[in-house]
């Protein structure tokens, strides 16, 4: 399915160019607020747009290792550089004590630094003609780590990051030659610290299916560690719930690196709190185990009114319908 379904969207081959001199950028805002406009959403070029991005990465890491070899330009550099300035500030911003188990208040704290610096965080990744973006595109990052009032996070704040990241493509900040690394070294890295988020501050799962839902918080780095292992030669997916490979073989796969959190997050029998991910393990081939994930990404999350009400659509990504 990724093979054929490539969306007429934008992909980082292409994104650079699709941004011309005149446009006006804009703050996005939400679009869909009832249940009929999920018609809207789905024929639009933001649609089109951000599906076309996850599956032209999906294509680029399959059969790919985390540890080989890629280009790492300057602008992949300086987005590290931002996502180790989040994970210094919550080293700066400890729990604070509360009757409440979850989430933690000193959550608000962190986010309102972040809620403060991120126009120039972002305005420091941007080619500098393309500075007037930075409002525009700093409101995908700050959707990216979770809702500052319910201190939770799930697949709606997940597709922010990769909003985000599509948007940098848009603008020319990253190309197509940084598509490894886009996955490898950025989104990874933005999985740590997301990590680091939900654990110190106990962060809600936003919208969790629980023992149905693939994973609490998470469902692109399923997909994308899912192609990671394409033609594999000897791991299947039934080897991915056994412990000695993923102690093994965690530091080249994402789709390990999300099981070995979920075992050290989860106790009891894996099939019954990730019983998806369970199933999942009987498929027959990492291609069929791949396909099958982005079938369930586009129902679960992105065709789901209570994910899609959040989006927000500006120039970069628009409600307007897609280009036919």
């Amino acid at each position: 399915m990724a093979e054929t379904e490539q969306q007429s969207g934008s992909t980082p081959e292409d994104e650079a160019h699709e941004v011309t001199d005149s446009v006006i950028f804009m703050v996005p805002k939400k679009e869909i607020s009832m249940v009929p406009d999920m018609g809207k959403w789905k024929r639009s070029q933001a649609y089109a747009d951000y599906m076309g991005f996850v599956l032209t990465l999906n294509e680029g890491v399959k059969g790919k290792k985390l540890t080989s070899e890629y280009k790492v330009s300057e602008t992949v550099e300086k987005l590290l550089g931002l996502l180790g300035t989040l994970d210094r500030w919550i080293n700066e911003t400890p729990p604070v004590d509360q009757p409440s188990r979850f989430g933690n208040k000193a959550y608000r704290t962190w986010f309102s630094k972040l809620d403060q610096e991120a126009e120039a965080l972002v305005a420091a990744m941007l080619p500098a003609d393309r500075c007037a973006a930075a409002p525009e595109i700093a409101v995908y990052l700050k959707e990216s780590v979770g809702n500052a009032t319910r201190i939770d996070y799930g697949t709606g704040h997940e597709a922010a990051f990769a909003a985000f990241l599509c948007c940098l493509c848009k603008v020319g900040a990253l190309r197509s030659d940084d598509q490894l690394a886009i996955v490898f070294m950025v989104f990874n890295r933005y999985l740590e610290v997301m990590r680091k988020l939900q654990k110190t501050y106990r962060m809600e799962p936003a919208g969790s299916q629980g023992v149905w839902g693939l994973d609490d918080f998470q469902f692109l780095p399923f997909i994308w560690g899912s192609a990671q292992f394409v033609d594999h030669p000897t791991l299947e997916p039934r080897h991915f719930i056994v412990e000695r490979v993923v102690n093994e073989h965690h530091q080249d796969f994402m789709f390990l690196e999300c099981i070995k959190f979920i075992n050290e997050m989860k106790t009891g029998p894996f099939a019954e709190h990730s019983n998806q991910l369970w199933n999942i393990s009987a498929v027959a081939s990492w291609s069929k185990v791949n396909q099958g994930l982005i079938r369930m990404y586009k129902a679960e999350c992105m065709e789901k009114f209570p994910v899609i009400q959040h989006f927000k659509f500006g120039s970069l990504l628009s409600i307007q319908p897609g280009k036919p």
